[in-house]
């Protein structure tokens, strides 16, 4: 087992050194297989930042108890879960610098991973024996599951508007971090007021996290996000740059776009040409899209900042502030 990585949130390093060893722990299989897709997952690293949004509310609500770091490991076990399926539906080749499960071990391989990671996130969240826990968890599952087909049916669709990606990343990616910061005021015996002002947060951060996820995919690097640019074009992602693009763009612009979405869907073969792929990325560029797109996830992050208003003024809520206002700044 590696050493636990330190965490980015200095308020929480001892947690987060807490989760990441329960995270290990818990991946013991007697099934080889198993074991070595998950480790391999594990090691990759990634920002586990679901994880620390329950341990910094938690945190900040003055819970003393010992659910926390299991829980947040059940986080981290879904959210991986999730990416491993990602992975394979979208046939992606590189996550975090590394090739992507599916490409080191197989599509069968990598799915079942993610069946074992989801069924010992629920083994591991029924130890708690809570019931509100178990029904948050499994309500953001199953909208996680719901978000992903959502998607796969907007594949192409360069008729989705800014409601329907919302939609789709509310459900696919800001439920997840909604029930991370819930879970961390039912931890801590919180009001329902108390309680829907926290989830609030968690949705909005996740809300603003994946439209700099989705912006980064036309305005980063290959070596800061550790994944192919255009990737999600070539998917035929219909994602907020992509759709402020097409509305913001000359006509001109237009129809290159549109050429460069069909031509990723052109029997299932998610390929876009280099040269026009450069295109692409200049009209987007170009149009203002990007600008747009941030200045989206800029309200989503002041929105986050306003529900901890009537939050205890501690290093915990002063660290969720600020994790709010630096994902406007993300290059990665």
């Amino acid at each position: 087992m590696r050493a636990p990585s330190p965490s980015v949130f200095p308020a929480i390093a001892a947690d987060t050194q807490a989760v990441d060893r329960l995270i290990y722990d818990s991946l013991h299989t007697g099934v080889p297989l198993v074991a070595e897709v998950s480790q391999y997952l594990i090691q990759a690293g990634g920002k586990r930042l679901r994880p620390a949004l329950l341990l910094l509310v938690a945190g900040a609500l003055g819970y003393t108890g010992v659910h926390h770091h299991r829980l947040a490991a059940v986080v981290e076990f879904i959210h991986t879960a999730t990416l491993l399926h990602d992975d394979v539906v979208d046939e992606s080749i590189l996550r975090r610098g590394l090739p992507t499960a599916n490409a080191q071990f197989g599509n069968p391989a990598s799915v079942l991973v993610g069946d074992f990671l989801y069924s010992r996130a629920f083994q591991m969240m029924v130890e708690v024996q809570d019931l509100r826990v178990m029904q948050i968890l499994a309500d953001a599952t199953n909208t996680i599951a719901e978000g992903e087909v959502l998607q796969l049916m907007h594949l192409g669709d360069i008729n989705v508007d800014e409601a329907g990606y919302l939609r789709v990343i509310n459900a696919k990616t800001a439920k997840l971090f909604e029930a991370s910061a819930r879970l961390g005021a039912v931890l801590a015996g919180s009001t329902a007021e108390r309680e829907q002002q926290c989830a609030a947060y968690g949705r909005a951060v996740g809300t603003a996290f994946q439209i700099i996820d989705d912006v980064l995919d036309y305005d980063g690097t290959v070596d800061a996000l550790g994944k192919n640019l255009g990737g999600d074009l070539r998917e035929g992602k219909p994602t907020l740059p992509l759709i402020l693009a097409l509305r913001m763009g000359t006509p001109a612009q237009t129809a290159v776009l549109r050429d460069a979405v069909a031509q990723s869907q052109a029997e299932q073969a998610a390929t876009v040409s280099p040269d026009l792929l450069q295109q692409v990325l200049q009209i987007v560029r170009d149009s203002g899209a990007l600008q747009a797109a941030r200045e989206q996830a800029r309200k989503q992050a002041e929105l986050a900042v306003s529900t901890l208003t009537h939050m205890p003024d501690n290093i915990y809520t002063q660290t969720l502030r600020e994790l709010a206002v630096s994902l406007q700044d993300r290059t990665a």
